[in-house]
């Protein structure tokens, strides 16, 4: 039948391994098993699909753990085991549901969307999916990119407090060369910005790029290699690391919230008492005091660095589902909620300072996460380059929109409880 078939472990399309393969696989375990063959080797003696069998099956046998459903996928290997992902065993499946159409009006993504949410999370889907629904019927969510950069910023040692005034304006002079140098590394990005920041004898220079569609991590590194490397030359501080965590990578920062990264997305929408009523079940001062006292006061009294119901739930769902870096999530948990009163209803705002997020490169290319992009009509570069990352940075900033309007709601009309023991429940 043709879904066993689907269903198979990959390099059992064709049936069962032949005896002549079952020796080979023992030998090739054996060498891993005595060192003289390591796992990450494999590639260099089979074909990828083969290795990934190998490897998969030694690991079965040094564990006592049968992974037989890790070794079901539908996705091109020779690609993700020359770009994603080094000694690979299979892949793990996370359920992809669909939220929407959302309608969004935006400066680059304008239309309906249906959103596309990898998560393990019961309810989260559904939320969503009320939450599309409220923006839509309300006219769309206005959303705009207000700021576009991805950073990194180098670290330097210097031999005084003197020496470190004076690199910071080495670099304000030099600011020209250092351009150059770096856009000579890439034929997309560009230097916008570069901005010193003195703590005793260490330097940071935060250097801040236009990556075009990419993400854009590691056009930047290279870029800013290039570019330590004629600082160190021309002050004589010593380059300490090319991330000084003043960028900021993969960890909530301040810097990021008030100097933004990757792109910087606002999104609102404007809801009347009617639909306030009849789609979240509540009234607009309920949701602006659940706001208030929740994601405001509650968040600034627990010394949070996002002010949000649950953002970074829509950003990791989304992340993951588009081929998006999962890590960078945590970017999504630094969003601002706010909610304003107005006389016939609330609008209601979300703020992303930090998105990185990309339609080329990494895991954009993954054969499942690829589909996804194409469904939000992102998949690739744009015209002109730039406007489809831009897109979807939209595009999320509306889907978190949509999932903050809707807990806000079940929170204000006390349906949370309920709502998890309906869909959320194991």
């Amino acid at each position: 039948m043709a879904d066993d078939a689907q269903r198979r472990p990959e390099g059992q399309a064709g049936g069962a391994q032949s005896g002549q393969d079952r020796e080979r696989d023992a030998v090739i375990h054996a060498k891993l098993k005595d060192g003289t063959l390591k796992i990450y080797e494999l590639e260099k003696e089979l074909m990828p699909i083969d290795a990934i069998r190998v490897r998969r099956g030694f690991i079965e046998q040094e564990t006592g753990t049968k992974l037989e459903n890790l070794g079901i996928f539908s996705i091109d290997v020779d690609r993700v085991t020359k770009r994603n992902c080094e000694n690979m065993i299979g892949t793990v499946q996370v359920p992809v549901g669909v939220a929407g159409p959302v309608l969004v009006n935006g400066g680059c993504a304008s239309g309906k969307y249906w959103l596309p949410l990898a998560t393990t999370e019961g309810a989260l889907v559904a939320s969503v999916n009320r939450g599309c629904s409220a923006i839509t019927k309300a006219g769309g969510a206005d959303v705009r990119i207000i700021h576009d950069g991805m950073t990194r910023a180098p670290v330097f040692a210097t031999d005084s407090v003197s020496h470190a005034a004076q690199v910071g304006d080495w670099v304000t002079v030099h600011r020209d060369e250092l351009k150059a140098a770096a856009e000579s590394t890439t034929s997309h990005g560009k230097l916008t910005d570069i901005v010193t920041f003195v703590a005793g004898t260490s330097v940071y220079v935060r250097l801040e790029f236009d990556t075009k569609d990419a993400m854009g991590m590691n056009m930047v590194t290279i870029a800013s290699a290039k570019v330590a490397d004629l600082i160190a030359q021309g002050t004589g501080a010593r380059l300490i690391a090319l991330s000084g965590n003043m960028c900021t990578d993969k960890k909530p920062a301040a810097i990021n919230g008030i100097m933004g990264r990757g792109r910087s997305v606002v999104a609102g929408v404007a809801l009347t008492n009617e639909q306030i009523s009849t789609i979240l079940k509540t009234d607009a001062k309920s949701l602006f005091e659940v706001n208030y006292r929740k994601n405001l006061v509650g968040s600034a009294r627990a010394g949070a660095m996002g002010f949000n119901a649950h953002a970074a739930n829509i950003v990791a769902a989304m992340f993951i589902a588009c081929g998006q870096d999962a890590a960078h999530a945590i970017d999504g948990s630094t969003c601002i909620t706010t909610v304003d009163q107005t006389e016939t209803g609330a609008y209601v705002s979300v703020t992303l300072p930090s998105l990185p997020v990309g339609t080329v490169g990494g895991g954009t290319g993954v054969d499942t996460q690829q589909e996804c992009l194409r469904l939000l009509g992102v998949a690739g570069s744009g015209t002109p380059p730039g406007t489809n990352a831009k897109k979807l940075a939209e595009i999320i900033g509306a889907g978190v929109l949509a999932g903050e309007l809707s807990l806000l709601g079940a929170l204000a009309a006390q349906h949370l409880a309920r709502a998890h023991q309906q869909l959320g429940r194991g």
